[in-house]
C-alpha cells in the first residue's frame, strides 16, 4: 500500500510554508516574508489519528516570472494530478483575489478533493471570513493561524477524514515494480528504452525531459515488469520555476509504491552530493535497490578499472553497502540483460522470512561469537528475536535494556545476519524493544 500525497498549493506568501512547517512539526522550509522563497518541493510524512500522508510543500504559483507566468495553467493541472488531496490555501487579511479564483477553477474542473484553508486569522468567530471566499465554490475554509499554531488540529482531522480509508497502490496488473531514479540526464528513460526495445519513452540531452512517472509494461518469460521511469530529480534550488518542478512528487510517489528501485548513475561523474541523498530517500524508504552505473562505454577501462571504480562507489555510498552495482551501457545494450534476473532476486530477497526457531538459533551464536559490550558495568541481555514483517524485513530483538545496545553492535547484528540469510539488495530493520514479563 502506498501513502496518499497531499499537496499545499496557493499563490504566493499565503504561509504554505509555514502551515507545511506546523503540519510536520518542524522548521523544515524556509519562510520569509516576501514571495518565491519555495524554490522546490518539500515531502515530508505526516501521521494523525494513526493515519500517514506524504505532505507536499509547493512554490507559489502566480509568481511574477514571465516563463512562470505563460506556464501557468500547466503548473496548477500537474500539482493537481500529482495529489491525491489539495490543500488549498488562502489569505484571511487579503480575501479572495482573482488569481486564486483561477486556482479554484482548476480544481473545481480536476474533481479532487480540496480543503480551503483561510491563514493568517487573527479571531477566530470573525464570519466575514467565510463570506470572503464562498465564491470560490470550495465550501467554508478552514480557518487556522499557521504561525501560532492555532485550529491545526481540525485541520488535520479535516485531512484524515477526507483521505480515503482504504488506499490501495495503484498498480495496473500484477508484476514486480520497478522505479528506475536519479539525477536528470544520467540515462533512465535511454535504459528503460533500451530494456523494453522499442522507444516508449522520450529520450532527450536536456535534463529534466522526463517530467511524470510513465508506467511501462515488460513481460519476459511468463514475469511481469513494471518500470516506472521518472523525472530526474535535482537539488535544492535548481529545480527551475515551471512544470518541471511538478515532476519530482511524482518521481518519490514511484519510489513509494515500487518493490525495487534502480538509482542510476553516470559513470563519467562518478557519485556526487544529489546522489547520495536520493540513495538516502530509497533506503529510508526500505525499497529493494541495485545501483547501475550507466554509460560504462565511455569509460576508459584497464585490468583494475572496475575494481577502483566500485571501491570509490562503496566509500562514497557506504550506507548502501547491501546493494549490487551493475555497470551498464544503455546506449551499446551491454549489461543491461543483467537487470531483469537481479531485480527477480531482490524482490524474492525483501519477501524473505525466516523462522522464529532459526532466529534464535541463530542469535545464540552470533552472542557467543562476540558477545555485546556493558557500558558502566550494566549487562546487556538478549531474550529473543521474532521477524515481524516484510518489504522491507524486520527484526525485533527482545532485551533487559535497548539503551544498552550500542550502534556499533546493531551493525554487527545486521552484519551477521546478511552473512548467514543473504538479503542482498534489501535494507533490513532492526528494532529492540523490553520483554514483558
Amino acid at each position: 500500500m502506498r501513502k496518499p500525497v497531499v499537496a499545499i498549493v496557493g499563490r504566493p506568501n499565503v504561509g504554505k510554508s509555514t502551515l507545511f512547517n506546523r503540519l510536520t512539526g518542524g522548521r523544515t522550509a524556509i519562510v520569509a516574508d516576501f514571495p518565491g522563497v519555495t524554490r522546490d518541493r518539500l515531502y515530508r510524512d505526516v501521521e494523525w489519528n494513526r493515519r500517514i500522508f506524504t505532505l507536499v510543500d509547493t512554490g507559489g504559483l502566480f509568481l511574477e516570472d514571465p516563463e512562470f507566468r505563460d506556464q501557468v495553467q500547466a503548473q496548477v493541472e500537474k500539482a493537481i494530478e500529482e495529489a491525491d488531496l489539495i490543500v488549498f490555501v488562502v489569505d484571511a487579511r487579503v480575501g479572495s483575489t482573482a488569481q486564486e479564483e483561477e486556482i479554484a477553477r482548476a480544481l473545481r474542473r480536476a474533481r479532487k478533493e480540496v480543503i480551503l484553508v483561510a491563514n493568517k486569522v487573527d479571531h477566530f468567530k470573525n464570519r466575514q471570513i467565510v463570506y470572503d471566499f464562498l465564491s470560490l465554490g470550495m465550501g467554508e475554509p478552514v480557518p487556522v493561524s499557521a504561525l501560532h499554531g492555532l485550529n491545526i488540529d481540525e485541520l488535520l482531522d479535516r485531512i484524515g477524514a477526507a483521505l480515503p480509508q482504504d488506499f490501495p497502490d495503484v498498480a495496473e496488473g500484477q508484476g514486480v515494480r520497478v522505479a528506475v531514479v536519479g539525477r536528470p540526464n544520467v540515462g533512465k528513460s535511454s535504459l528503460v528504452n533500451t530494456l523494453i526495445k522499442e522507444d516508449r519513452i522520450i529520450v532527450s540531452e536536456v535534463p529534466g525531459t522526463t517530467r511524470d512517472a510513465i508506467d511501462t509494461f515488460l513481460k519476459k518469460d511468463d514475469k511481469t515488469y513494471i518500470f516506472v521511469d521518472t523525472s530526474g530529480i535535482r537539488k535544492r534550488g535548481r529545480v527551475k520555476a515551471g512544470v518541471e518542478r511538478y515532476g519530482v512528487a511524482r518521481s518519490l510517489k514511484a519510489v513509494n509504491r515500487a518493490d525495487v528501485a534502480l538509482l542510476v548513475l553516470d559513470a563519467t561523474q562518478g557519485v556526487v552530493e544529489q546522489d547520495k541523498k536520493i540513495g538516502g530517500y530509497l533506503q529510508e524508504a526500505g525499497k529493494g535497490l541495485i545501483i547501475i552505473i550507466n554509460k560504462w562505454d565511455l569509460i576508459k577501462r584497464d585490468g583494475g578499472k572496475m575494481k577502483e571504480y566500485e571501491l570509490l562507489i562503496r566509500s562514497e555510498l557506504d550506507f548502501l553497502s547491501y546493494a549490487p552495482i551493475l555497470y551498464v551501457s544503455a546506449l551499446t545494450g551491454k549489461g543491461v540483460n543483467r537487470i531483469l534476473k537481479l531485480v527477480d532476486d531482490i524482490a524474492a530477497e525483501q519477501e524473505k522470512r525466516i523462522s522464529t526457531g532459526n532466529l534464535n538459533g541463530w542469535l545464540n551464536e552470533s552472542i557467543y561469537l562476540n558477545p555485546p559490550p556493558s557500558p558502566k558495568g550494566q549487562e546487556l541481555k538478549f531474550y529473543y528475536i521474532v521477524q515481524t514483517g516484510i518489504k522491507p524485513p524486520v527484526f525485533v530483538f527482545f532485551v533487559n535494556n535497548p539503551a544498552l545496545v550500542h550502534f556499533s553492535y546493531k551493525r554487527y547484528l545486521e552484519h551477521q545476519l546478511r552473512k548467514s540469510y543473504g538479503f542482498e539488495g534489501t535494507p533490513i530493520r532492526l528494532a529492540f524493544r523490553v520483554r514483558r514479563k
